[in-house]
């Protein structure tokens, strides 16, 4: 079994965020990195998929971005992924879903995966796109936003979450597509000996202009910081005193107490 797991290298959700000059991205000066969330969750159930079948699915890693993105790439093999692809795209972020997964599935059609792991969303851009069109392009069954997951002889059993907390379970037959989201597992924390492995694994940098060249289909014109409003009013005293000066307040200032 051939498994591919998608990775995105995303702003820490920590950082220091400032626009950009050309007011369409972030200034990437300010900010640290790292994998995001959803993400490992797809490794996770991958390197699981790997421990259940006693070793013998082979997974591949891939990120696409500058140089930066090793990290991450490092980090899902030290979790238990067999080797990584490096698509190298300085600009990957100013590119739009469609951009990304015609480049992902472009590799994925010459490697013949059976199962193909995402995250859910990227924490940054949050399309919640990006999968779902990598499948259409592959032409292979896909399910999303996963919290349960099981395989059993070709056949994978699936639990999503609905709306008003309905849960649906799914079936599906290899080869497909999978995203993954909070609830689905636990990602483990890398041990030493496993960090120490990842250095010697396998990793492939892909120049991006070996990539085809697709024409964007959406592009992100501005982003801004919402407006502030008015601040709120703290009443702090004796219970009495506050109570009546929130009825004068609401008379004074609304229509609800006439």
């Amino acid at each position: 079994m051939k498994i591919l797991v998608c990775i995105k290298q995303v702003p820490d959700m920590e950082s220091q965020f400032i626009i950009n000059s050309q007011g369409n991205w972030f200034d990437e000066n300010n900010l640290s990195f790292r994998m995001n969330e959803y993400d490992e969750y797809a490794v996770e159930q991958a390197v699981r998929l790997k421990e259940q079948l006693g070793g013998d699915p082979d997974i591949t890693a891939l990120s696409i971005g500058s140089g930066r993105v090793v990290d991450v790439l490092r980090k899902a093999l030290a979790f238990g992924c067999d080797r990584g692809v490096h698509i190298v795209d300085p600009d990957s972020c100013a590119k739009d879903p469609w951009q990304i997964a015609s480049m992902i599935a472009a590799f994925a059609q010459t490697e013949g995966f059976d199962l193909i792991f995402t995250g859910m969303q990227s924490q940054d851009r949050g399309s919640a796109q990006v999968g779902v069109i990598v499948a259409e392009l592959l032409g292979i069954s896909c399910v999303t936003t996963l919290i349960g997951f099981a395989y059993d002889n070709g056949v994978i059993t699936v639990k999503r979450e609905l709306e008003g907390g309905v849960k649906g379970v799914l079936k599906l037959k290899t080869p497909a597509l999978v995203t993954c989201q909070l609830g689905l597992n636990v990602p483990r924390y890398p041990t030493l000996p496993n960090i120490l492995k990842a250095k010697k694994k396998q990793l492939v940098a892909i120049p991006v202009g070996d990539m085809p060249h697709v024409r964007e289909l959406t592009a992100t014109c501005t982003i801004y910081r919402p407006r502030k409003k008015a601040g709120g009013l703290i009443l702090e005293g004796d219970v009495g005193i506050v109570a009546d000066r929130l009825m004068g307040i609401l008379k004074e200032c609304t229509m609800v107490m006439k």
